[in-house]
């Protein structure tokens, strides 16, 4: 069974009830700065972190006051953009004792389903992480709609999970797992330890969200761990209103793990090489030795490009003698290829008029044969 401590980039998911009392609309002080002990005794052990926060609406809602009852659409888009300040602050406050720089991140479900603004996401989300941030994520409640929007975070998560290539997904819940039943209808229900796969049989235990605050159920869950676990993450959900629920999750509490098939990198990896090229360019020699030893695609490298095709789209990539060695996400588009081919990172802003990033392919995004 996996544990906490086997994990090195670390997704958190909050849920709206355990950030937000439900009798009062006031946020669970308390309970945040425990939770900020928790991260701080993660990052202590060397481990990337990323919180994915539901509150903001809840927050909002009690301050504009409106009722506890399903809000409309624009009701909901008021009390998040009055929520979303007031829970960045929160976290900053709690966190920053412990010498943690915070960063908000908020997204919407287009920002991963577009391969350019996924890569954008990601290559932010990097840099936050390799400076040393927390980034707090959430949906950007704000100007999305029902259409766009996530309609659960524990989808975000999981998706958050696969853009930053992270290897555990925690969901804390007021639950501490998955049952065969809900529990708390049922005495006879019994808590899985671990699920290898997530059969039919599992998918009918799945039941519907039970409090007024959070959207997300037991099929919400379930289907984070489908994507989670088939991007190499493994996941877990565990039981959070407790103080300083992380620790206790890594000390044996109880708690549900879902288990990954592979390893963060391999799935990737076997997702972009799944890809349908748009194009290709081809290399010169150096450029092929180069990524031979695990290096970023160079525009100086390149000696020829092969198009149409859009930032984040994949293409082909070739040796002098035209044969494929693999498949990368590119940073760039064919006609901004075509103009920055041959030249040094250096170049590039002369050229395009605005700066761009260093890497035609990011290592990180390509799939070697």
């Amino acid at each position: 069974m996996a544990a906490l401590s086997d994990g090195n980039r670390i997704v958190v998911k909050i849920g709206s009830a355990l950030l937000v009392d439900r009798a009062t609309g006031l946020l669970r002080s308390e309970w945040l700065h425990s939770l900020a002990q928790d991260v701080a005794w993660l990052k202590g052990q060397g481990k990337d972190v990323v919180l994915v926060s539901s509150g903001s609406i809840a927050l909002g809602r009690g301050v504009l006051g409106l009722p506890a009852t399903p809000l409309a659409l624009e009701q909901s888009q008021a009390a998040a953009a009055v929520g979303q300040i007031r829970l960045a602050r929160a976290y900053e406050e709690a966190l920053e004792p412990h010498g943690i720089t915070t960063a908000q991140v908020l997204v919407t479900l287009e920002d991963s389903a577009d391969r350019r603004r996924y890569l954008n996401s990601r290559a932010t989300m990097e840099q936050l992480l390799s400076l040393g941030a927390v980034p707090i994520v959430n949906v950007n409640d704000t100007v999305a709609t029902d259409e766009i929007r996530f309609g659960d975070n524990d989808r975000l998560a999981a998706q958050i999970a696969v853009t930053v290539g992270a290897d555990q997904l925690i969901l804390l819940s007021d639950v501490d797992g998955f049952y065969s039943a809900n529990p708390n209808d049922d005495q006879l229900a019994i808590r899985y330890d671990t699920i290898t796969t997530i059969t039919p049989e599992i998918e009918a235990q799945a039941g519907d969200a039970g409090s007024g605050l959070s959207k997300g159920g037991m099929k919400t869950k379930l289907m984070a761990a489908k994507t989670a676990t088939a991007a190499g993450c493994a996941m877990a959900i565990s039981h959070g209103a407790t103080n300083r629920p992380l620790h206790a999750l890594a000390m044996g509490a109880n708690a549900t793990w879902f288990t990954a098939h592979s390893d963060p990198q391999t799935a990737r990896k076997q997702w972009i090489a799944a890809i349908k090229p748009r194009g290709s360019v081809t290399l010169d020699a150096g450029a092929v030795a180069a990524m031979s030893k695990g290096k970023s695609l160079l525009p100086a490298g390149v000696t020829a490009v092969q198009g149409p095709f859009g930032r984040g789209d994949s293409i082909a990539i070739l040796t002098p003698q035209g044969h494929p060695i693999g498949y990368g996400l590119t940073r760039y588009t064919s006609v901004e290829a075509e103009i920055i081919k041959g030249h040094q990172t250096s170049d590039i802003e002369a050229l395009l008029g605005s700066p761009g990033r260093a890497a035609l392919i990011h290592r990180d995004d390509l799939a070697l044969s």
